[in-house]
């Protein structure tokens, strides 16, 4: 199923219906106060925005989703397949200091704890178990995905948490499509290398380059870890760059889009 489109005001984000009864969202780039190259929802803290501006941005976001700015844990992000367990002792660590332990993906089972992950043409991936209440948010870039962490998302779930993966549910995000993510032919053979003749489907060659379907490889790493249920985002972002930011589409000079979930009985914001 494909995601849901959520507007308060100028502000707009998505929600996938495999994730009811968690908080979460998947942002776009409408709806804050950043300038320039930046406008308007970046919510990366090294893009080179103002502070004040990523904040403010976290407030309205936070404000229509249901989170509090100060409820958050970011990844920090280095294209890696570590997972970490996350706590409430976490909360803060990303945007009001600096987080120190790089990882792409969290897990958490404690309410009031606003995972995030970030994106600008990688997958995000957020993950909910309604049954044992956890959750976990990954980032999943051609590096992530050849090295399956969505799947050690899942699994790092069932050891932390004791979570069964076919009551894990999981939303795939915006991210670049098959239709413009060309790219050498190192990262179809990693994806071969990592899933063998499965891959193939998500492979297209077109002369010396290949297209690849980063959202499908990351379903079939979610359908080998047990789960079944899979919302995934139609939208490309490198073909909306006016919608969502795109690394390729900027060169670079772009904001981030966050995919944030927290799991509800904690303080309201």
């Amino acid at each position: 199923m494909d995601l849901t489109v959520r507007r308060a005001g100028a502000l707009e984000y998505l929600t996938a219906p495999a994730l009811a009864g968690s908080i979460h969202c998947f942002s776009t780039r409408f709806g804050g106060v950043s300038e320039g190259a930046l406008a308007s929802l970046n919510l990366g803290t090294h893009r080179g925005d103002r502070p004040e501006n990523v904040l403010a941005n976290y407030r309205l976001l936070g404000r229509a989703v249901g989170f509090r700015p100060e409820q958050t844990v970011f990844t920090k992000q280095e294209h890696t397949a570590i997972v970490r367990v996350t706590a409430a002792a976490d909360c803060g660590t990303g945007l009001l200091r600096e987080a120190q332990d790089v990882c792409d993906g969290r897990i958490t089972d404690e309410p009031g704890v606003a995972l995030c992950c970030f994106s600008a043409d990688c997958t995000p991936v957020l993950l909910f178990d309604p049954v044992r209440q956890a959750a976990g948010a990954v980032h999943a870039g051609w590096r992530g995905t050849a090295k399956g962490i969505v799947k050690a998302a899942v699994e790092a779930m069932q050891d932390a948490y004791g979570c069964r993966p076919e009551n894990i549910c999981a939303a795939i995000g915006p991210c670049i499509g098959l239709c413009c993510f060309e790219v050498g032919p190192e990262v179809a053979r990693a994806m071969r290398e990592a899933l063998g003749p499965e891959a193939e489907p998500a492979l297209r060659q077109c002369g010396e380059k290949y297209h690849v379907d980063l959202k499908l490889l990351n379903r079939i790493w979610l359908a080998r870890a047990g789960v079944r249920r899979v919302d995934v985002s139609s939208a490309c972002t490198m073909c909306s760059p006016e919608r969502f930011w795109s690394h390729r589409v900027t060169g670079g000079v772009r904001g981030s889009l966050a995919a944030v979930i927290m799991l509800k009985g904690g303080e309201e914001p």
